[in-house]
């Protein structure tokens, strides 16, 4: 008689089907395999993550300095002073000293006369301008908008010697409103809200002029409410533009009186360099870049909502 064999005997005879056994190894390498790919799904969003990181940090060094060494004690050394690490007794003292040193109150009053006056009469004009470009139609308009926008093209300072020109035969050198005068028209804002009036529907307009309203009154109850985002996606771009600028104020203010926030920076620096003091640097630089950084801090999501919502398309 022969022998009986075990069930698992059989499961490993050639042609019979594959046991246990047989069924393992057939499954280890696809479980290799799965294994290898749930790492490599979870292991590049990390790595990618971390160099991400690492160039934020890098990015991000000089205004960390600049808000660690604003509070760090005047008697810290230059070695302290070159480090990240926040010290352990911080102080006011050098944004005290700042204010004393610098005419920072009178900064912020002009710069916010000129950030305020060059953005309301943008308002006005890119308003007229984009809706022209975008509801009415005239011989050579397309040809007028492209040669409107090769202001875009043009480097700011090429622009300073006719421009400063002009603002003295005006009389408005070493004055806020000589300051302002260059930035009363913008091709980009055009562009922006003749984007914005195109992605408008125009039943809305139709309904009003069929009521008789006048144009100004469609522009201005009609077509603005609904553009609403693009006007603040402008204004994000021009407060930021004017509050930085630097150039074009130095040419034209010579009276300290007149100075902007960074004129008046500049100056600070100068003098607080030669006294190496650091940390009162450091505040008075704080001072001109933290009304921006708070603004965007607690409206982040609002600035972003207008660029994605302010009708930019092709």
């Amino acid at each position: 008689m022969g022998k009986i064999l075990p069930d698992s005997a059989h499961s490993h005879a050639p042609g019979g089907p594959p046991g246990p056994l047989m069924s393992a190894h057939s499954d280890a390498p696809e479980r290799t395999w799965r294994s290898a790919v749930r790492l490599e799904k979870h292991l590049w969003p990390a790595i990618i993550a971390a160099l991400l990181s690492a160039v934020a940090f890098l990015w991000a060094s000089p205004f960390l300095w600049t808000l660690v060494a604003s509070f760090r004690p005047e008697g810290a050394g230059s070695a302290d002073m070159a480090s990240l690490l926040p010290d352990l007794h911080p102080t006011l003292e050098n944004f005290r000293n700042a204010l004393e040193s610098g005419s920072f109150g009178l900064y912020y009053v002009n710069t916010i006369i000129v950030v305020a006056g060059v953005l309301a009469v943008q308002c006005v004009t890119v308003s007229l301008a984009g809706y022209a470009f975008a509801r009415l139609r005239f011989r050579g308009r397309d040809v007028l908008f492209y040669a409107f926008l090769l202001q875009l093209m043009l480097v700011p300072p090429a622009l300073i010697v006719p421009n400063l020109r002009t603002v003295v035969d005006l009389g408005l050198y070493d004055t806020l409103p000589g300051v302002m005068a260059p930035y009363f028209a913008s091709a980009f804002g055009t562009f922006l809200m003749r984007q914005t009036f195109l992605a408008l529907p125009r039943d809305f307009e139709e309904a009003a002029a069929i009521d008789g309203a006048p144009w100004w009154a469609i522009i201005w109850y009609v077509l603005l409410p609904m553009a609403k985002p693009g006007l603040v996606a402008f204004a994000i771009v021009s407060i930021t533009a004017h509050w930085n600028e630097f150039l074009w104020p130095l040419m034209v203010i010579s009276d300290p009186a007149n100075h902007t926030l960074t004129i008046g920076l500049a100056a600070f620096t100068r003098g607080a360099e030669g006294g190496k003091e650091w940390g009162v640097l450091a505040a008075g630089t704080l001072l001109v870049m933290a009304p921006l950084a708070v603004a965007f801090i607690a409206f982040q999501r609002r600035f972003v909502d207008s660029f994605v919502f302010s009708g930019v398309k092709g």
